[in-house]
């Protein structure tokens, strides 16, 4: 029964949420598609502003992946890593979800295939694909928009966000594996 309700509410969620948006617009006599128009224009202003961010960020991932030094940063941390339990493969899941996600998602496609989906290290790289976030990517996003250049404690608050994930994931994993 709750199963059905919840896939009716997030059907309908998204119509809800643009007729209760206009409703509303309208009701408070606003121009509705002129602020619309403002809104895209703005926000292609600020695309515009964040694409060379975006462009410096998808060439550093594709020059890590590439040369090699990915592969060097694992083989460096993975004795650090057996000590707290995570696995050699996931360390280059972790270190590339920290900048990009189509990266990391490229890698857990790479485990994927060499140990299955269902396994220990499928379940673990799906829940911390799910479970974590693309810290440095958010971080130059959301602050450059802005023009925020002092994140004081943004950037170890969600590193260690992603630390409990990374280990939440690897116990969850190792649990239902």
């Amino acid at each position: 029964m709750w199963i059905s309700f919840f896939i009716w509410l997030s059907s309908a969620l998204m119509p809800f949420t643009i007729f209760y948006l206009v409703a509303f617009g309208l009701l408070s006599r606003r121009p509705v598609f002129d602020d619309f128009l403002k809104g895209a224009r703005e926000g292609m202003e600020i695309t515009a502003e964040l694409f060379p961010t975006l462009t410096g960020l998808m060439v550093s991932v594709g020059v890590l992946r590439a040369s090699g030094f990915l592969d060097f940063l694992s083989a460096l941390l993975a004795r650090p890593a057996s000590l707290l339990h995570i696995p050699a493969e996931l360390i280059p899941v972790t270190l590339m979800r920290l900048v990009s996600n189509s990266a990391a998602l490229g890698l857990m496609l790479d485990i994927f295939k060499a140990h299955g989906p269902d396994s220990p290290l499928g379940l673990m790289a799906s829940l911390m694909l799910s479970s974590t976030e693309t810290v440095f990517y958010c971080l130059s996003i959301y602050f450059g928009s802005v023009g925020i250049r002092k994140t004081r404690y943004a950037l170890w608050g969600a590193l260690l966000a992603t630390a409990a994930g990374v280990g939440a994931s690897i116990w969850l994993g190792g649990m239902f594996a």
